[in-house]
């Protein structure tokens, strides 16, 4: 197997998710920000363009993040991410889906319209306009979650799962592209600095992350 890497907040969940799980994959590096990643070598391997993306022995390659880490969990059950029996694992893709849909989904969006447009106007189709409302979205729902975290350690409760992982790359990453935290919802930022105490979300950090003023 091999992983193709890259700076950015999803790769940089796949590093976090790794480390977590203590396995080491040979890596490639993709070059995102010169968008390697949108052409030919790379979208013969995986046409969505997107990385993180787990080459098999086989040829074959997966290309999204959480179809990965199913993989990967299933090769390599334990510590349990996803969930250790049927209970646990539609608990984690439930807030994971949650995490995605509502928040991390139209804060990336929000980047790449707005801060990121520069980045992405020739990648896909950039609607300036949305940007603001997206952004607000992310504030009403990090405010949803906030109610929801009450009394819990993570977000699905006593256990650490994907749903965690997803969220912090992506409010790590918001927090230095204009969208931080309110410093008002008191339980999603206990949360945040509980996960970033973990090693992995030190470890995850891209070494470009410095360099591009962003962290990814």
């Amino acid at each position: 197997m091999q992983l193709y890497d890259s700076f950015g907040p999803n790769p940089r969940a796949m590093r976090m998710f790794l480390a977590e799980k203590g396995i080491t994959i040979p890596t490639i590096n993709v070059d995102l920000m010169g968008a390697e990643n949108r052409k030919p070598p790379y979208t013969d391997r995986n046409p969505g363009g997107q990385l993180p993306a787990l080459e098999l022995d086989n040829g074959k390659c997966i290309g999204e993040t959480v179809a990965i880490w199913e993989y990967l969990e299933e090769k390599h059950p334990t510590p349990a991410l996803i969930g250790a029996n049927a209970e646990e694992r539609a608990e984690a893709r439930m807030w994971q889906r949650r995490v995605e849909l509502q928040i991390t989904e139209h804060m990336y969006n929000g980047f790449r319209f707005a801060e990121g447009a520069e980045l992405f106007k020739n990648r896909m189709r950039i609607l300036p306009e949305a940007a603001p409302g997206l952004k607000l979205v992310v504030q009403d729902k990090l405010k949803w979650l906030d109610g929801l975290l009450e009394g819990k350690q993570y977000i699905a409760g006593d256990r650490f799962t994907i749903a965690d992982i997803i969220l912090f790359a992506a409010l790590d990453f918001g927090g230095g592209v204009g969208q931080k935290i309110d410093p008002s919802l008191k339980n999603v930022n206990a949360w945040f600095k509980r996960v970033d105490s973990r090693p992995s979300a030190k470890s995850s950090l891209h070494p470009a992350s410095a360099q591009n003023g962003m962290k990814g």
